[in-house]
């Protein structure tokens, strides 16, 4: 016989012939020596060589550990006082009963999104960080979930935790806040055939996001190309003359023919407008000749009309004074005085006669 001391944090198996007879708690024992003794520390995985199967055989062993399978799509969180513990993957787990606080979440990874149940401060752990996908849904976002490459619903802002298993878990998000589209430089013909560059801007927001992402390939582009589509019928429609004094409907007509369209896209265009229209430099020289020689002959057109008025008034007056001898000494006497307005200082020669002859000149009434 032989003594044996075990721990208190230990358990001692004994066997005879390589099977399990007995299991030793602490204290003092004693074993035949045609018996063999391990001892293993209860604070940690139970592990052995022999079966587990054979060992449970035993109901004294038995009734002293917990036995865990975990399947190959199965994950087994392990916690120790209510802590994080260790992650276990597939395999058959045993644990002493009794001599620590373990608990365990047995997850499920077809079922692929990770209960809330589970404090996500453990799913940041390296051990099961590595076991799952995070998506973050912005505040001005919305996203379709999609498992396996088929669509499962839509998803609101937040932060999203899935299980990498065997099932593929993907998201698009798109932007709900309202975005902006611009055509530079886009280079049309009118219907007369002249060449002018013009850049548009453009308003808009994702109203349909299931349209947006899963019924239209690029819904950004696709809006883009319809906008030019838009420009291109606009501007064929008018002679330049015509574009340029209408330019303002321009808006109007835009907006009428996306927003037509853009609801496929689940887009809404909120406004729109002509940012600039450029004209070749041949044809802005034109142009301004053009508007010098209809300056020009705006300014013939009011100098006549001036004189042909003022002829008129001559005319006038005359016939007046034809008839009316008061009237021609009075206009004499306005002219008199306009030329004496003139004249800084008069020199009279003559004698007394010059008198007479002012005298003679304006007349006595």
């Amino acid at each position: 016989m032989r003594r044996i001391t075990v721990m208190a944090y230990e358990k001692a198996l004994v066997f005879k012939n390589g099977k399990l007879v007995e299991v030793l708690s602490q204290g003092n024992h004693w074993i035949g020596w045609n018996k063999t003794v391990q001892k293993f520390d209860i604070t940690e995985l139970f592990y052995h060589e022999i079966e587990l199967d054979l060992l449970m055989q035993n109901k004294q062993f038995a009734s002293l550990v917990d036995v865990k399978t975990v399947s190959d799509n199965e994950l087994l969180i392990q916690y120790k006082n209510g802590n994080f513990y260790a992650l276990r993957t597939a395999g058959t787990y045993c644990f002493w009963r009794n001599s620590i606080n373990y608990s365990f979440d047995l997850i499920n990874l077809d079922s692929f999104e990770v209960s809330q149940d589970i404090n996500r401060k453990v799913l940041k752990v390296p051990a099961v960080s590595n076991h799952v996908n995070m998506h973050l849904v912005e505040s001005y976002e919305k996203g379709l979930l999609y498992v396996d490459g088929k669509f499962e619903k839509i998803i609101n802002s937040g932060v999203y935790y899935f299980w990498k298993g065997e099932k593929l878990v993907t998201t698009r998000k798109v932007d709900l806040r309202t975005q902006q589209v611009e055509i530079s430089g886009q280079e049309l013909l009118t219907k007369d055939k002249a060449a002018i560059r013009i850049s548009l801007f453009a308003s808009y927001n994702v109203t349909d996001i299931m349209k947006a992402i899963d019924d239209t390939k690029d819904y950004a582009r696709q809006l883009y190309i319809l906008f030019q589509l838009a420009l291109r019928e606009y501007v064929g429609q008018y002679t330049l003359d015509e574009l340029l004094a209408n330019k303002q409907s321009a808006s109007d007509y835009i907006l009428k023919f996306t927003s037509k369209y853009a609801v496929d896209f689940g887009v809404k265009i909120i406004n729109c407008g002509i940012k600039d229209l450029i004209l070749p430099g041949d044809m802005k020289d034109i142009m301004n000749q053009v508007l010098i020689a209809e300056k020009k002959a705006q300014a013939n057109v009011i100098m006549r009309r001036e004189e042909t008025a003022s002829t008129r008034s001559l005319l006038n007056t005359a016939r007046f004074m034809e008839d009316n001898e008061m009237l021609f000494r009075l206009k004499e006497m306005e002219y008199i005085e306009k030329i004496s307005e003139k004249i800084g200082e008069i020199t009279v020669n003559g004698g007394g006669r010059v008198v007479d002859q002012l005298r003679e000149l304006l007349g006595s009434t």
